[in-house]
């Protein structure tokens, strides 16, 4: 994966937290641990557009399982 280097700025507190992390957590950058962040991030993201998606289900779905059809192999 090719990285690309880019400039924040972040609060004391937050940098303290991120070293603190890095440390306890055996990560080997401050980037790892931002990585880390964005990927519970992304991942929360997504876990949140599964669940409107599923509260979407179309009702005629219903009727499709229950076609009569089994799963059954022949």
């Amino acid at each position: 994966m090719q990285a690309e280097k880019i400039s924040i700025s972040l609060s004391h507190s937050l940098l303290q937290f991120i070293e603190t992390y890095k440390i306890a957590k055996g990560c080997k950058s401050p980037s790892q641990v931002i990585e880390v962040a964005l990927e519970l991030l992304r991942n929360q993201e997504l876990e949140s557009a599964y669940r409107q998606a599923s509260s979407e289900v179309d009702s005629a779905w219903d009727v499709t399982v229950a076609d009569g059809l089994t799963d059954e192999t022949w």
